[in-house]
């Protein structure tokens, strides 16, 4: 492994903060949070532009053929920016998930849109158990139709296609099949809104009988996390600069020892976040064998994190970093709803313990 970025990786990182910072200031974020999709047609034409709605995917289905280190180094500039809108759930979840499991054919047809911008979709993966393990799933198909309720879909109202995961399998279903019906849903994000997706012997065709999904979810999941790093990075630049300019007692606060403190904590969590984050994508680009482990260890930690870093954050700015004028609270806000999607810390505490014990057993009934 690598313990620096390539010359290459870095000028993806560099231009990709750039464009965020040109395309997605927090004004147009702000802008694009009050309407009810968060979603905007020419940030995202300008999205697939840059080659990033195909960042990873393969050059035959329109896809730039990059690797799960450069997709976390895009999302973690995306986190920085705090990037609303479909992005995560087209290119990422649903992205994945086709790249995964579906055959030549369907990837033609439904990953290839994506890649050149031209299509958005999500997956529905949430039932009322509100279980991240696809065991869980009691959806299941019969005779080419659902019947049943996906609960926090992410942008689902302005999808073209809908990915559903089901006990017997993946099934497409067209935004405006029969039986449908997209209800909106409170989210403490306001950059990714959520929905209840009900089906109702809607029509869906079937792209895999596969339930296994582990892959995509471990890459939709570092991703969650490389955003979650680049939200803290840009959650302890602001707290810095308004440590350096907010003054008490005649000198800036940032002259405290408590506040210089709780600055050097959150500059560690972040920096431990990301080296968890890049070993990650490191390792599910090359199918390490420990790379389920590195991805909840990534996640696990950049969790807590994101929220203690999010928390030291609003109390350096005291009352102003409670007023909504203030954009601290608003990358809290991402960080809360990220560090649930695809399993919390303990989630994820749990799945590392049964993959050690696992390894334990295996091994005692070699040896």
């Amino acid at each position: 492994m690598q313990f620096g970025l390539s010359e290459s990786q870095e000028f993806l990182k560099d231009s990709a903060r750039k464009f965020f910072a040109g395309e997605c200031p927090a004004a147009e974020v702000r802008r694009l949070m009050e309407t009810e999709t968060a979603y905007d047609a020419a940030l995202w034409s300008k999205l697939a532009d840059q080659g990033y709605t195909g960042i990873i995917f393969p050059e035959e289905y329109g896809g730039v053929g990059l690797g799960k280190v450069e997709l976390m180094l895009l999302m973690e500039e995306a986190g920085r920016a705090l990037l609303p809108g479909p992005f995560f759930s087209t290119v990422v979840l649903a992205g994945s998930v086709l790249d995964a499991v579906a055959s030549p054919a369907h990837k033609q047809q439904y990953l290839a849109p994506i890649c050149r911008g031209e299509a958005r979709s999500t997956v529905a993966i949430l039932e009322s158990n509100a279980n991240w393990d696809p065991c869980f799933i009691e959806l299941t198909s019969t005779n080419g139709k659902l019947t049943g309720e996906k609960f926090f879909v992410s942008d689902a109202a302005i999808a073209d296609f809908l990915l559903v995961v089901a006990s017997n399998g993946l099934f497409a279903v067209d935004s405006n099949a029969h039986g449908l019906k997209i209800t909106p849903m409170s989210g403490m994000d306001l950059t990714r809104k959520l929905y209840i997706v009900e089906f109702r012997d809607t029509p869906a065709e079937k792209l895999s009988s596969s339930t296994d999904f582990s892959r995509p979810f471990d890459i939709a999941t570092a991703t969650l996390a490389a955003e979650l790093v680049g939200g803290m990075q840009r959650t302890l630049d602001v707290t810095i600069e308004y440590a350096k300019t907010r003054k008490q007692f005649g000198k800036p606060i940032g002259m405290f020892q408590a506040v210089q403190h709780q600055c050097a904590d959150m500059y560690l969590e972040t920096e431990s976040s990301r080296s968890a984050v890049y070993y990650a994508g490191w390792a599910l680009e090359h199918s390490s064998p420990d790379a389920s482990t590195a991805v909840s260890i990534a996640k696990m930690y950049a969790s807590d994190a994101a929220r203690t870093v999010g928390n030291r954050g609003i109390q350096i700015h005291g009352g102003m970093g409670f007023t909504w004028e203030n954009d601290v609270h608003l990358y809290y806000r991402r960080a809360k709803a990220s560090e649930t999607a695809f399993g919390d810390a303990t989630f994820h505490r749990e799945r590392i313990a049964a993959a050690v014990i696992d390894s334990a057993t295996v091994s005692a009934k070699t040896a």
